[in-house]
């Protein structure tokens, strides 16, 4: 007796028929569930963007005094031969260079700019209709450099002066007193401001019965309007050191330096 072999259901063009469909309700499908966790993520975005918040602005401001100061010396000689005024003005260099080291300034806090070479005349001070009724006579040679000192103890920034000007200086200028430390008393001013803005919060939701929660978000600087009706300031201002010109025998004041920082920060609601 003898069986017959059962043929193939489906030939080989029926099967890739059947393939195709497959992979199409595949995508079709890979792309369904695509849509649908995009609308989820956006619905959770919407539902935290809808949270209740409390914006508030916090300032704060530390004065320090200054620890060290960084001025220009210029230096001048004027002689009808060139090279004589350059030799005494660089005389005079040599002799800034060793008051400054007598002052313990560090010889990378001493740099010479420039130096200018240019012919003096009589008139040149004078207006131009001054100019007119004067006879033009030549001075000499100006030969001027510029020396930038940066002096870390400024207790020594008067004697210094008082030495120099007697060594020929003709010039004091772009005199800057400044904090060597202003990172640090930066970041203090913006741990300062911070929590001037909390306690501005905490205590704006308490007059709700409610509190504060998670920080949302934290700029630098104020977002927006500074005098927008929803964003409310704190102000911390602390002075540090102590150094005035009354309890100071220097003629010198250099008063104290403003360090500031400003934040802006969201509040959750609770």
């Amino acid at each position: 007796m003898s069986i017959d072999h059962p043929s193939h259901c489906c030939t080989q063009p029926q099967r890739s028929i059947i393939r195709e469909v497959i992979d199409f309700i595949m995508k079709k499908f890979a792309l369904l569930i695509t849509i649908a966790l995009l609308f989820s993520v956006q619905a959770l975005a919407q539902d935290a963007s809808d949270r209740a918040l409390i914006t508030v602005s916090g300032q704060a401001e530390l004065r320090v005094p200054p620890d060290e100061v960084v001025f220009t010396l210029a230096v001048e000689s004027i002689d009808k031969d060139v090279l004589a005024a350059k030799k005494k003005t660089d005389e005079s260099v040599k002799e800034v260079f060793s008051l400054a080291r007598d002052n313990k300034v560090k010889a990378d806090d001493v740099q010479t700019s420039y130096i200018s070479v240019e012919p003096k005349y009589n008139t040149d001070e004078l207006d131009y209709e001054a100019r007119r009724g004067v006879k033009r006579v030549f001075l000499g040679y100006a030969v001027s450099k510029t020396i930038a000192i940066r002096l870390r103890d400024i207790s020594r920034f008067d004697p210094l002066l008082s030495d120099v000007l007697k060594a020929g200086v003709t010039k004091v200028s772009n005199v800057e007193f400044r904090d060597s430390q202003i990172r640090k008393h930066k970041d203090q001013a913006r741990a300062m401001a911070i929590k001037a803005a909390q306690e501005k919060a905490s205590l704006l939701a308490r007059e709700i019965g409610q509190t504060i929660g998670p920080a949302h978000s934290i700029t630098e600087g104020v977002v927006g309007r500074y005098a927008s009706s929803n964003v409310m300031q704190n102000t911390t201002s602390v002075i540090s050191g102590d150094l005035s010109a009354s309890e100071s025998d220097s003629a010198i004041a250099p008063g104290r330096i403003s360090v500031t920082a400003q934040v802006t920060v969201s509040f959750r609601l609770q």
